[in-house]
């Protein structure tokens, strides 16, 4: 099945439970300086779960267009992404958990056609503490659903992710109590860490088993939390139901929320039963380009890392430059030249040194041109932006090159503090410093490198922490009324322009 028929089947299966289809909001956030990206379907609704009236009513559903640059080092397994959609629906106040849970699991079921069989399901086990409860509506509900399929779900115990490693899974369990940690929604995280008058609530989580070998490297035994790569998550429940009081109790809240948030990328990988998300259309079409242009091929393990990076990066670049967010040495420009270069040097790792974003860009406008006409309006400016790239990119790789070889010393080693400098003052990723001095048959001293790594991390999270104080400046009575002016004026403009 397709990412585009299932984003099509969620839309349409939420306007005829009577929700209202909004258009994706921006990856970069509007009207919140605490992130630099939206990375999260939840994110921009946000002031609704909140209490402010959203101009389309008590039932929403969207796909959200997201983006998690502290992934981009993790690109290039089978699962992970930078740039993803997120599928949510939403109720302010309006439906209850059993309609959410009956909903979702029909979906997933009769509209994607998963099989029920390989689905299992985490709930919040409570929390004494803080006088929370066990979600046990949502667990019985669960093994109503599985058992009106035939399938027996068995309900268990499991707390905390470390006990899952050492318990494993007994039998016909299927449904699963975790801790705070993994099954409690808060912006501030698990329950003991919330500030007062945080909303927070459980949330009930849904997995796919592609049944494949557990990995003992990830824990002794394995679970549906496990990151052994047998389990993914590919939706989650969210229940906005208390409020955190001064005493540290918590108060239910008048008006109970419910979300549901899932990535498009995942659900589609478990319609195909494919435990590498790189295997669903709209990264095998890139793909598929990439093994034309250069002869390789995907299923070569020495090459896949690459393809995967390009797959996912220029994705991600297509989807930012169509957004304004252009290649800078600050904030999201950075990011976005970040992923250029990458996509670029991976390129040249299959042997493609001339225009690969350039190649692969008009095959990702034309898988997503439907549902965001943008793009294809866009087309120009986003190929304009590539070239000018690329040119750059290959005046940094000859200068970099030259630094490079100035900095290598008579042992024969590369400092981590050079190779460090390498990255921030001439751009030259630490992947590509590797991979042209190990050529060379030298080495590079990868402790001192994660030391100045470190160093840097801490400043720029310093600086960040300063400049994105965060939403609000404060929450008066004139600042709320401010900022709901500030939504009903961008209302206005979408409207009419």
């Amino acid at each position: 099945m397709k990412v585009s028929t299932i984003r099509e089947k969620y839309l349409a299966f939420c306007k005829k439970n009577g929700h209202a289809i909004v258009p994706s909001g921006q990856i970069v956030p509007e009207n919140d300086a605490t992130t630099l990206f939206t990375g999260s379907g939840m994110q921009p609704m946000v002031p609704y779960l909140l209490g402010e009236k959203h101009p389309e009513g008590t039932r929403i559903a969207d796909a959200q267009k997201c983006f998690r640059a502290e992934d981009i080092e993790e690109v290039g397994d089978n699962r992970h992404t930078t740039f993803f959609e997120m599928l949510g629906n939403w109720s302010f106040g309006d439906y209850t958990k059993e309609d959410q849970l009956r909903w979702i699991f029909t979906f997933l079921t009769q509209e994607v056609g998963i099989n029920p069989e390989r689905l299992y399901i985490t709930c919040f086990i409570g929390d004494i503490s803080s006088d929370l409860p066990k979600d046990e509506f949502s667990a019985n509900l669960w093994k109503e659903l599985f058992s009106a399929e035939g399938i027996e779900a068995k309900i268990a115990d499991i707390g905390s992710e470390a006990r899952g490693y050492k318990r494993g899974m007994n039998g016909k369990e299927r449904i699963f109590y975790y801790d705070g940690t993994k099954n409690w929604w808060s912006r501030a995280g698990k329950p003991d860490k919330m500030p007062v008058g945080e909303p927070g609530g459980p949330d009930s989580e849904m997995f796919y088993d592609f049944q494949t070998q557990h990995d003992t490297s990830y824990g002794e035994k394995c679970h549906p939390n496990c990151d052994c790569g047998r389990f993914m998550e590919i939706g989650n429940n969210v229940f906005m139901e208390f409020i955190k009081e001064a005493d540290s109790s918590f108060a239910p809240l008048p008006k109970k929320n419910i979300d549901f948030g899932g990535g498009l990328e995942r659900i589609a990988a478990a319609a195909i039963d494919s435990p590498d998300v790189y295997k669903i259309d709209i990264f095998d079409a890139i793909i598929k380009k990439l093994e034309k242009l250069s002869g390789k091929k995907y299923d070569t393990p020495e090459y896949q890392f690459a393809f995967r990076v390009i797959a996912d990066h220029a994705r991600g670049t297509v989807f930012m430059l169509s957004d304004g967010i252009f290649p800078s040495n600050k904030d999201q420009g950075y990011i976005v030249r970040r992923l250029m270069r990458r996509a670029m040097f991976y390129g040249t790792q299959l042997g493609l040194d001339d225009k690969i974003l350039e190649k692969v860009a008009p095959i990702v406008i034309d898988l997503h041109k439907d549902a965001y006409p943008r793009l294809e309006e866009d087309t120009a400016l986003i190929l304009r932006e590539v070239r000018n790239e690329e040119k750059k990119f290959h005046k940094t790789l000859e200068r970099g090159l030259r630094e490079l070889n100035k900095m290598i010393n008579m042992d024969g080693e590369l400092t981590g503090e050079d190779a460090f400098i390498l990255f921030t003052t001439y751009g030259f990723p630490l992947e590509m410093t590797v991979e042209v001095i190990e050529k060379k048959g030298i080495k590079i001293n990868h402790s001192e490198y994660a030391e100045e790594f470190e160093k840097h991390r801490k400043l720029s999270r310093t600086a960040s922490e300063g400049k994105f104080k965060g939403g609000l400046a404060d929450h008066s009575e004139k600042t709320t009324a401010l900022h709901t002016a500030t939504h009903l004026m961008l209302a206005g403009l979408r409207k009419e322009l």
